[in-house]
């Protein structure tokens, strides 16, 4: 008998050791990558997952992250992570998940039986370590049944192998960080952010069941597009939630009647608070060492920049400083902490004042002005050939003319292709606004609205507060706090008078007010003169005659020095830009930012210490281990008398110059000095204000000189910029969290000069006395 059926049980076990044996031999194969690909032991112990650098303000909110793609993600560690949301995906995606080793065969025999039955049971057969696995190492694209076969084969056999490296907690937190909810949500820490606008540890229980819901599929799932299906979803959610004991039947019943409660919000590098901030800082960090054959047409920006490279370590942090790798620091995907100088409320203020004054003011000033033009949104005293050498420029700058240049049209046939109307969404002040133009009409549409450039600092400190370089980021990217500059109008006079208080002369000494004639190099002569003829002839102070930016008097101080002298103390104060040492150097035609202006004035605010511009505090790394700190680079400047003095005379600008209507307007009774400055045409309106505790500095134009108001009145600078300034400073002080003080500057002992000035002969000020210089 047993001789009948050996040779049957030999062949049954022979068999049976050759199929087992085939099938391990099979998964060596797949686990040594010989039927395809395979990572090795480095890339499961150090999966490349990219990070994104998140940026934080100084009153620790987090203004905006720099990522690669669609990858925008938080690392989040284990502890961080909610309950509920861990509870949440264990129940729903893997209930066996602490107690399989990477492959649930439970779970699926369990699938195997749904499918056969019909009966789709709550959880797949893919483990949580395998939907990781598959996460960590996507499948390729347009695979056949047989490639999709062996694919999930690799998936099991590197699912057992992330079970062997990694604890149950360090997998659940791959696994919540590396998940892609959409809409440029990866990882849970982003998702709660855009979906709720919380932080994780603030989900609540039927947000947590939302989320979760979403890896099933966010296509389908996707709350924005389909909030029906995913609300679906996340009951079903909850109802594994309750069937395994993560909730009670009390919880279930009220939860899945609640609607979803999305407060999404996209998060995009163009959209947000502090958007030209952010870009610049994303540049300056960024930057690469500067190279003279990149500067053929700015050489004085190739010294700015390689003065920066070898003394601010701040300016390109990401290649002047490697990883323990080697590698240079990656912006996009090294998950950094970069903690900003940046205040969130102030610089909320501060958009909100730009948007306020050029929005509701003076943009609508100007459009009502602009029917009466000739050829608008340009100057009536320009000629047609000149607009349109002005539009012809414009269209070059363009990316359809690139394009259109690229496929061999030429301009005539470029420019007759501008003058068709085509369907567009255009910017306006009252939103977006959908309509038929031409490009050529849009070019003038966009250069009808008025930019500015607005900056806030800490004398003290040298901590930008506030940063905003134009209207709006998503239509004018270009920023007019540090890249852009303009002619800076009256707002230099306050350089030369530092001068005048550093050697000795004082703010009530009299001077005659009568024109100033300076020989030239070519020997003629140019005798500059003033807008009105206002007390001239008369024995004035210096203190009137720098509130009232009278040309005459800023002759005579330029007179008793000279124009390098000028150029060098501007130099000392922070301004990098090119400044020509020439009598006409207080009219202010010379080109300098926003941001060099604001951190010149806040010398006399900072008692004579010059402290650079900074941006950053410090930067983590994902794991908050500190990188790097910084701080401004600090000198004295002038002495700190001579410092008083000239926040004195500032204090005459307001109090009795040009700048008065912010005690009559504005209603301010603190401290302020400032100066305004007007540039020829009245193309650009400038003020400058100091506190003792902040500067604040204000451009605003339009992006041609060409296009500018017609009259003086709503062009100078008291009219354009201050403004700006006001509307910032009235939220700053009315909001008591920021605490800023409203007091004077502080006297040293050793000043005893005569401040409060009796000039005799002043009269009763209304605005219409007040108007910066013409240039002749």
């Amino acid at each position: 008998m047993l001789k009948k059926y050996w040779k049957d049980f030999v062949i049954f076990w022979g068999l049976f050791v050759i199929f087992v044996g085939g099938i391990f031999f099979f998964f060596y194969l797949v686990s040594d990558g010989k039927l395809g690909f395979m990572p090795t032991f480095e890339e499961l112990e150090n999966p490349n997952n990219s990070f994104a650098t998140e940026v934080y303000s100084a009153d620790g909110k987090i203004i905006g992250k720099y990522f690669e793609g669609s990858e925008n993600r938080r690392y989040m560690e284990y502890k961080d992570i909610p309950q509920s949301v861990i509870d949440a995906l264990i129940a729903t995606e893997d209930v066996r998940f602490y107690e399989h080793s990477g492959i649930d065969v439970r779970g699926l025999f369990r699938v195997a039986k749904g499918m056969a039955t019909g009966n789709s049971a709550a959880g797949g057969g893919s483990t949580i370590t395998q939907q990781l696995a598959k996460m960590l190492f996507p499948r390729e694209a347009n695979q056949n049944f047989m490639e999709l076969a062996m694919r999930k084969f690799r998936e099991w056999v590197i699912a057992v192998k992330l079970e062997k490296s990694y604890t149950k907690e360090e997998i659940i937190t791959m696994y919540l960080n590396k998940f892609d909810f959409l809409n440029l949500a990866v990882g849970i820490n982003s998702a709660a952010n855009i979906y709720f606008s919380t932080s994780p540890d603030s989900l609540r229980v039927e947000q947590s069941a939302m989320l979760v819901g979403m890896a099933k599929n966010p296509s389908l799932f996707n709350p924005v597009r389909r909030p029906d299906k995913t609300l679906g979803r996340r009951n079903v959610v909850l109802s594994q939630m309750l069937k395994y004991d993560k909730i009670s039947e009390t919880e279930y019943d009220s939860l899945k009647n609640l609607p979803l409660g999305l407060d999404f919000h996209k998060e995009d590098h163009k959209e947000g608070i502090a958007t030209y901030f952010r870009e610049y800082m994303r540049l300056y960090l960024t930057a690469n060492k500067p190279e003279k054959k990149n500067y053929k047409w700015n050489k004085d920006q190739y010294a700015v920049d390689s003065l920066a490279w070898e003394r601010d370590p701040l300016y390109g942090w990401c290649n002047k400083n490697l990883k323990s790798d080697g590698s240079r620091y990656n912006i996009y995907t090294d998950g950094l902490k970069i903690y900003t100088t940046l205040d969130s409320r102030m610089q909320k203020y501060a958009e909100e004042a730009v948007t306020e004054h050029l929005g509701g003011t003076l943009q609508p000033t100007f459009m009502a002005e602009r029917k009466h033009k000739a050829n608008p949104p340009f100057s009536n005293d320009l000629t047609k050939e000149a607009i349109n050498e002005i539009l012809n420029t414009s269209i070059r700058r363009t990316e359809r003319y690139r394009s259109m240049n690229k496929a061999g049209k030429s301009f005539a046939e470029i420019k007759k292709e501008f003058a068709k109307p085509i369907a567009m969404s255009v910017f306006t002040w009252n939103g977006v606004r959908d309509t038929t133009m031409s490009p050529l009409d849009s070019l003038k549409h966009y250069k009808s609205f008025f930019r500015a450039g607005f900056m806030a600092m800490e004398p003290a400190t040298g901590h930008i507060k506030a940063y905003v370089g134009g209207p709006n980021y998503h239509y004018f990217q270009y920023d007019m706090v540090s890249t852009g500059k303009r002619q800076i109008g009256s707002t230099i006079k306050p350089i030369l008078y530092t001068l005048a208080m550093q050697e000795g002369l004082e703010p009530c000494q009299k001077v005659l007010n009568v024109q100033q004639t300076f020989v030239l190099p070519d020997g003629t002569t140019w005798t500059p003169r003033n807008s009105t003829n206002k007390r001239e002839g008369e024995m004035v102070t210096l203190k009137w005659g720098l509130a009232n930016s009278v040309n005459n008097i800023s002759g005579w101080v330029l007179k008793q020095f000279t124009p390098e002298a000028v150029v060098q103390m501007a130099h000392r104060m922070g301004i990098n830009s090119f400044i020509d040492p020439v009598p006409a150097i207080f009219l202010g035609s010379s080109e300098v930012s926003v941001k060099e202006m604001v951190s010149a004035f806040s010398v006399y605010a900072n008692k004579g210490v010059y402290n650079s511009p900074i941006m950053v505090t410090k930067i983590e790394d994902k794991y908050g281990n500190l990188l790097a700190t910084f701080q401004p680079e600090s000198r004295e400047v002038i002495t700190e008398n001579t410092a008083y003095l000239m926040a004195n005379l500032l204090k005459g600008v307001i109090d009795e110059g040009t700048g008065i209507r912010l005690r009559y307007r504005y209603k301010f009774t603190n401290p302020i000095g400032g100066k305004t400055g007007t540039t020829q045409n009245h193309s650009d309106g400038w003020f400058i204000g100091i506190t003792p505790d902040l500067a604040g500095g204000v451009w605003v134009g339009a992006e041609d000189r060409s296009i500018h108001f017609q009259n003086l009145a709503n062009g100078q600078g008291a009219s354009m910029a201050l403004p700006i300034w006001a509307l910032f400073m009235q939220k700053v002080y009315a909001d008591k969290s920021l605490a800023v003080p409203q007091r004077d500057f502080e006297k040293p002992n050793g000043v005893n000069k005569v401040l409060d000035c009796d000039d005799e002969g002043d009269e009763v000020v209304t605005e219409s006395d007040f108007v910066d210089e013409i240039f002749d």
